[in-house]
């Protein structure tokens, strides 16, 4: 039995209270539905500035009526310290996954990303720490490896940031620190690089380019590709995702606190890769998309490579990735198009 295994079944002889904020979000409604289902109490806070209340009622959808009733939901703003005093108020473990994500959007907006990923961070850490929480797990982002060029990523080699969002990122991992040496409150940090999975949003500016991409081949629609298309990222399926989180807030292990890790697979797959994978699994579903990529500029804040070291969150946090892209495309397609029917 793995790790995660292991910490699962503790959970459910011993449910605790969690915090989940971004809840109504991709990766804060997917752990909200794994969570329920281990029979968890859980708090979510949003503001639905990106989140959305179809998420909700997917999940509800997907636990039971007594599952469902341990769930309590805050409608409110990480940039209000009293509603995140509030929502932190009688809880076990913390999981902060609000943030205003997507590197174009802080270069058109960074004084609003400044402050829902700065601001925001801090009072969430602030009202975590006062309440007295056991544990404190953050979303990080593999923006901030910025131009640091070597390959695989590792967690101590850095370079500038390439974005403000990139900015942001960093510097919750620095308030972190420093309320781990100031006051003793240690949180994790988790980099995650490149997240897909069900109920990621596929509309709007700002989405990210797997739902994108399978929105548009579903559609007939035309896929642009940013530059030659040999750019490449470390994709990781969201459940991978839910099982670092969980590992990071019930870990008891000490020296695995105060420390930011990535989340990712290990591998890398090029944007060309990516979409004939995005193609064929839609080809064996049914869906025949016959149509040649569109190439165009590369995106200003881009990093050109992207592929993480998992060593260390697998030694701290024993985390083993159950899902490679292959196997995490496949039940992302076939999600999009249940939901297009």
């Amino acid at each position: 039995m793995s790790q995660y295994q292991t910490v699962c079944e503790q959970l459910k002889q011993n449910p605790k209270t969690w915090l989940v904020t971004g809840v109504a979000g991709f990766i804060g409604s997917n752990l909200l539905e794994t969570l329920l289902k281990l029979d968890q109490t859980v708090v979510g806070l949003d503001n639905f500035a990106t989140g959305h209340q179809h998420n909700l009622d997917e999940v509800q959808s997907l636990v039971s009526a007594e599952q469902w009733a341990k769930f309590s939901f805050i409608e409110g703003d990480i940039r209000d310290l009293e509603d995140c005093q509030k929502a932190c108020s009688g809880v076990d473990y913390v999981l902060h996954q609000a943030a205003l994500g997507s590197v174009p959007r802080s270069i058109a907006d960074p004084i609003t990303t400044n402050a829902a990923n700065i601001t925001g961070f801090l009072n969430m850490l602030t009202a975590a720490r006062d309440a007295e929480v056991k544990s404190f797990t953050y979303a990080a982002s593999s923006s901030t490896y910025g131009d640091h060029p070597a390959l695989p990523k590792v967690e101590e080699n850095i370079g500038k940031p390439l974005s403000p969002y990139a900015v942001t990122k960093y510097l919750n991992e620095l308030y972190a620190d420093v309320f781990a040496r100031t006051y003793g409150f240690k949180a994790i940090g988790l980099r995650y690089f490149n997240v897909f999975g069900k109920r990621q949003d596929p509309n709007g500016a700002y989405a990210a380019v797997i739902p994108k991409w399978t929105a548009a081949m579903i559609a007939g629609d035309d896929v642009f590709i940013n530059g030659d298309g040999e750019t490449s990222r470390d994709f990781c399926f969201i459940e991978n995702t839910v099982q670092a989180n969980i590992l990071a807030a019930t870990t008891q292990n000490d020296e695995a606190k105060n420390q930011v890790y990535n989340v990712a697979v290990g591998d890398r797959t090029t944007l060309n890769d990516l979409f004939n994978a995005i193609k064929v699994a839609l080809n064996e579903s049914g869906v025949v998309y016959e149509k040649e990529p569109i190439y165009r500029e590369f995106r200003a804040g881009d990093v050109r490579h992207s592929q993480a070291s998992i060593e260390k969150i697998k030694s701290f946090l024993d985390y083993q990735p159950n899902y490679k892209i292959g196997s995490g495309i496949e039940l992302a397609v076939s999600w999009y198009l249940a939901e297009n029917n």
